[in-house]
């Protein structure tokens, strides 16, 4: 018994072993471990006053997410999967910038691993992207995935998943192109639509029904703006899009688009 505490203890206190970090990135691929982005020449230590994942100002060790994507131009398109199955859908010209918001990736040291985002819920590593002066960029949260385990270089949502697409005939500044473009930046790293995407989190938003058939306007937006206020589930993921996040007015596009879509299944 007395051999058995030791190698418990001995177990305890060794360090947990270095994340891989994957990167898909056209032809190119390559794998950054935790220890190796932790010395990267760029890193640095960088402190985000409003942190989406723990609402509270956090400090990280990080690394300018542009040093890690070489070829990548800003015309191109990015995709972060997260262990869970999270995949966020983003143009590459903002994860390029150096100001006014800039991206960086956060690596979790694994000596000394972040806290927990709640209670019996692990931590935002091993990676982690977040933004300096994020309101200066009108960046939006789900451009802050965490718990990141790959990234890739792919095509466009609307090259990849034609089944996503409006009409073709809607005139171009039509308010269900504009909710398919929130669709894409709010919706698909958890759901797919018509069996369109690559997220593994959430239900899809079309098949065998889409919400707009099944939920009374009014507590449809009241599932979007605080999820917990309609239905309590303490293992629920899907997090509340205030006001200051997504406008009244793009609420409005975004459920006309998926009323649109309700009529497109495939």
């Amino acid at each position: 018994m007395r051999h058995c505490l030791a190698l418990l203890a001995l177990l305890l206190s060794l360090p947990l072993s270095a994340a891989q970090l994957h990167l898909e990135l056209g032809a190119t691929q390559r794998q950054w471990s935790s220890d190796e982005l932790l010395s990267h020449p760029q890193a640095q230590t960088i402190r985000i006053e409003q942190d989406v994942a723990y609402n509270s100002p956090m400090q990280y060790r990080a690394v300018p997410l542009a040093a890690l994507l070489p070829g990548v131009t800003a015309s191109d398109h990015l995709q972060a999967v997260a262990l869970d199955g999270f995949a966020a859908e983003m143009p590459a010209a903002p994860l390029l910038q150096k100001g006014p918001a800039q991206a960086w990736l956060a690596v979790e040291d694994p000596n000394q691993p972040w806290p927990p985002l709640g209670a019996g819920k692990p931590g935002a590593g091993p990676f982690y992207l977040v933004w300096t002066a994020a309101q200066a960029g009108g960046i939006r949260p789900e451009q802050w995935p965490f718990q990141i385990a790959t990234l890739r270089q792919l095509a466009p949502v609307a090259q990849r998943y034609p089944a996503l697409l409006p009409d073709p005939t809607l005139p171009a500044d039509s308010p269900v192109r504009q909710g398919f473009a929130l669709f894409q930046q709010n919706c698909m790293a958890c759901h797919r639509l018509n069996g369109a995407g690559d997220a593994q989190v959430g239900p899809d938003l079309n098949v065998p029904h889409n919400p707009t058939e099944y939920f009374q306007p009014g507590y449809l937006r009241m599932l979007i703006r605080d999820p917990q206020s309609l239905r309590q589930w303490p293992q629920a993921k899907m997090p509340g899009f205030a006001e200051s996040v997504l406008s009244n007015k793009e609420l409005d596009a975004l459920l006309g688009y998926l009323q649109h879509m309700a009529k497109r299944k495939r």
